[in-house]
Parts: structure tokens; C-alpha cells; sequence
């Protein structure tokens, strides 16, 4: 059986067996796994309340009875228990060892409510194994299906964008926008939006994560627009910056300069390099003209079926680049009382380097 996004038995069982190498080589005898999107990933289920246990021979999906239907079309590879008195006490009586129990566990998922709770009713039996981001190591590497998935969600934002353009005009609101452009992601097929949209113009275009408001577009001023679908599961992250009117030497030299940034930061991707050299390259190329300081945050990040995923293209992130990442790759410059620009694009890690995955124009656009 495959769930309705396409995992199918083979795939999650190569991945459970793969999970189940990564944490008893930690010496644990299980893996509890309470990440909503780390579930979906091993098991296909994709409603908002499970835990997964994955043992060293067999894994469970405890859920309630909400999911009883659902979980029986969408979970591949391991057990459902349908819970009454909630996912606590449902784990509680899977966890009554004869023995002292080593359970491997993320610290940044369960809550100490939570941990404590279970620690109390096994009366000390467990013994917790530190295993933050085993999942997420399996899952920064994507197979063939889920290249096609990123693909086509890539593309599909691009799409957006493209359609989008001759919407961006002086007295059009920046609420108004963002709310057609995932409507227009929805049209397209997508299951939504990756994360709330972003348009921001004028001075406020220099806020990095500027929430939409009421404010009109006006003539002679920056427009940032960060956008993503979310496609079978997977999700897109694009984010391109246009000029309303008769943009001024000091806009197209901040353009130029980010471009540029981009394109060093692409360069330096490929197998066997660390995501901070990445980030390297784009501050070099920032720095060389003077603009080091205006660049805030990280160069870009992994994607996949969370918008933010491991790796990080940050400065202090030694993690190796391999054959498969999905990545964001998004320098940008910020002034405060002026604007800012930003773009990004996503790329797949190759043996050849970096394959673009979105096709928007990457041209300064002047409306």
C-alpha cells in the first residue's frame, strides 16, 4: 500500500531500517519519535497527533480515534494502536520492560512534561539516550521520488511568481498581494503555502521576515516577495525583489552585488564541502564590495518536507554537503531606511555541483 503522497512499504521500511542502525549504534534498544513531519517521513501518517515508537524489530504509530480511518490508509510499514486515554498512556503500557529500557529520544521534541511524566510511571526503569537530528539526518538526503516531488514544487512557485507580476503595481497592498499569490499557489495545485507569504515594500523591504500589512506599493520604491508551495508533501522557498518605477544606480548596484552572491554561494556547492564554506563564499563575495555588514542571516538552509531542514548555510555549520541535499540559497542586503533585496532560489546537491530546482527569472525586474 502507498499513503496519498507516495510512500510506499519499500521506501519506509528502507528507511526504518536505516533509523534503527543510526540509534542502536548509540546503544539504544528504541527510538521515540514525537517530530509530527519525522512521523510522516517513516510512516506516511500525516494527522496532527502520534508518536512512533520504532523498536529494534517492529515500530508502532500510537494515535486516537480521530485518525482510526485515516491511519489505516496512510500508515506503511508499522503498527497502529488506536489510544483512548491519550498517546501518555498508550506509550506507558507499550513500555513496562522487565529490564531497564534504553530509549533513545529527541531532547528538542518532547516536552519535559511529557518526559518527566513517563520517567515517573516506569519508576526509573528508562534510560534515555540523547538522539537529536537522527531523523533529520535521514531525511536531508532525498531519494529519487522526492527530487521529482521538490521539482515539481519548485517549478510550481515559479509559476506563481511569473503570474504574479503584472499584479504588482503602485496602490495594490501588500496584504492584498500575498493573499493572491497563494490563492494563485492553490489554483496551481499546491496544498498550500510553505509558510505565511512575505511581501514587503519600501523601507520595510530591509525587514528579513516582514510580515504583510496594509500598506499600499507605492512608485519608486523596492519590492521583496518570499513565497512557497507546498506539493505532495514537499516544500518550495523562492524569494525575488522588483522595483516599482525608475530604480536609482545605488538599487541596481545592490541588485548586481546580491546576484553576485548567489552565484559565488552555487559555485561552492558540491559533495564533500561544509555548509559553512558556502556561507563563506557568499560574505566574501558581499564584503568585496562593501556590503558585508548589511547581510544578517544565514546564506540558506535544507528544505524538504519542512521549509527549514539540516543543513544550515550558516557560518558556525560544519555539516558535509551530499549528493541529494535540497538547499535554499539566499544571500541578501539590508538597509535600514531604504530597503532591502533577497534572492533565492533552491538547488539540489549533485556530483556535479548545484542543480536549480526553481526557474523564475533571476533579472533585475523594474515594473
Amino acid at each position: 500500500m502507498a499513503d496519498a503522497k507516495g510512500l510506499t512499504r519499500s521506501v519506509a521500511e528502507e528507511r526504518l531500517r536505516r533509523l534503527r542502525v543510526l540509534f542502536s549504534r548509540l546503544g539504544a534498544d528504541a527510538l521515540l519519535v514525537t517530530h509530527l513531519p519525522n512521523i510522516r517521513y517513516l510512516c506516511g501518517f500525516t494527522g496532527s497527533s502520534a508518536w512512533l515508537l520504532v523498536g529494534l524489530h517492529q515500530s508502532t504509530l500510537f494515535t486516537d480515534s480521530r485518525y482510526t480511518f485515516q491511519s489505516r490508509q496512510e500508515v506503511v510499514g508499522s503498527k497502529v494502536r488506536i489510544v483512548k486515554k491519550g498517546l501518555l498512556k498508550g506509550l506507558q503500557g507499550a513500555l513496562q520492560p522487565s529490564r531497564r529500557l534504553r530509549l533513545a529520544y529527541s531532547p528538542l521534541e518532547l516536552s519535559v512534561a511529557d518526559w518527566s511524566a513517563l520517567q515517573a510511571a516506569l519508576k526509573g526503569r528508562l534510560r534515555w539516550v540523547d538522539a537529536r537530528n537522527l531523523v533529520e539526518s535521514l531525511r536531508a538526503i532525498k531519494n529519487e521520488s522526492e527530487l521529482a516531488d521538490m521539482k515539481a514544487a519548485a517549478l510550481l512557485i515559479s509559476r506563481v511568481f511569473i503570474k504574479t507580476l503584472p499584479l504588482i503595481r503602485p496602490s495594490v497592498t501588500e496584504l492584498q498581494l500575498s493573499s493572491e499569490i497563494e490563492w494563485r499557489m492553490k489554483q496551481e495545485g499546491a496544498e498550500g503555502a510553505s509558510f505565511e507569504t512575505i511581501v514587503a515594500s519600501g523601507v520595510r523591504s530591509a525587514w528579513a521576515h516582514a510580515r504583510p500589512t496594509s500598506k499600499q506599493l507605492r512608485k519608486n520604491e523596492l519590492v521583496v516577495l518570499d513565497q512557497g508551495a507546498i506539493l505532495r508533501g514537499y516544500c518550495s522557498d523562492l524569494t525575488r525583489t522588483v522595483f516599482l518605477g525608475r530604480p536609482s544606480p545605488q538599487v541596481r548596484r545592490l541588485y548586481g552585488a546580491v546576484l553576485e552572491a548567489q552565484a559565488a554561494a552555487n559555485a561552492a556547492i558540491r559533495p564533500g564541502v561544509t555548509a559553512h564554506s558556502v556561507d563563506a563564499a557568499a560574505r566574501k563575495a558581499l564584503g568585496s564590495r562593501g556590503l558585508g555588514d548589511y547581510f544578517t542571516h544565514s546564506t540558506g538552509h535544507g528544505l524538504g518536507i519542512e521549509v527549514h531542514e539540516m543543513p544550515r548555510l550558516g557560518r558556525r555549520d560544519r555539516t558535509i554537503l551530499q549528493e541529494g541535499m535540497v538547499l535554499t540559497v539566499e544571500p541578501g542586503v539590508y538597509l535600514e531606511g531604504f530597503g532591502g533585496i533577497r534572492i533565492e532560489d533552491d538547488v539540489v546537491v549533485t556530483s556535479k555541483g548545484a542543480d536549480d530546482l526553481t526557474d523564475a527569472p533571476r533579472d533585475f525586474l523594474q515594473l
